[in-house]
């Protein structure tokens, strides 16, 4: 059983490395903005909630969003672990998830971040922009308008859970430049080593 955060920058493959890590754990992948994304094409009151947040770059409110994780980690295939992607984006949302795992008696087993320069974050998300996500999808916090805003609010709002998890000695960096593949083989060594350490 691994519970597992990830976080990086926009564009660092935070969501194509979620799926590939989770399956290889054997763990469901998380993802907040996938969440909030479905809930905005399916017009639900959440999505209406949420849209005018994701249309701007900016981080949906702490209640909107611990209210969604909480909902989805109390579903039966989190139970046995699983891999967040997107959350926490705030030291204070890192905060309501430690409360909420001590709920469960749970715990946070290891914090993975991302780490690519910004040059080449915004070379893919640009490029993401013209070509679409997986699903073909344009996303539209990928305009070239709001991609420097949103690299903003990651450094002044998201950075910081790299030094609250590395003091808590949850903290691993992962060199997210190169192939999908390498990557993905670097995130497993990492946690191969947060198995071997706590079962010592």
């Amino acid at each position: 059983m691994l519970r597992v955060v990830l976080f990086g920058p926009p564009g660092a493959g935070k969501g194509t490395q979620a799926r590939r890590i989770a399956e290889r754990l054997g763990v469901p992948a998380i993802s907040i903005g996938e969440i909030f994304r479905s809930h905005v094409a399916e017009r639900t009151d959440l999505g209406r909630r949420a849209q005018p947040y994701l249309d701007a770059g900016n981080l949906v409110p702490d209640e909107i969003t611990v209210a969604v994780v909480r909902d989805r980690l109390a579903q039966p295939d989190a139970k046995a672990g699983f891999l967040l992607d997107g959350f926490p984006r705030t030291v204070h949302q890192a905060e309501g998830l430690r409360w909420l795992l001590a709920e469960t008696s749970g715990r946070l087993d290891c914090a993975l971040e991302l780490i690519v320069d910004e040059e080449e974050l915004v070379r893919r998300l640009s490029s993401r922009r013209l070509s679409g996500d997986i699903a073909g999808v344009r996303r539209k916090d990928d305009h070239p308008n709001t991609i420097p805003h949103r690299l903003a609010v990651y450094r002044e709002q998201t950075a910081p859970l790299s030094q609250y998890y590395e003091a808590q000695g949850l903290l691993v960096r992962i060199d997210a430049t190169g192939g999908v593949e390498e990557v993905t083989e670097r995130a497993m060594a990492a946690l191969q080593a947060v198995v071997s350490r706590r079962s010592s």
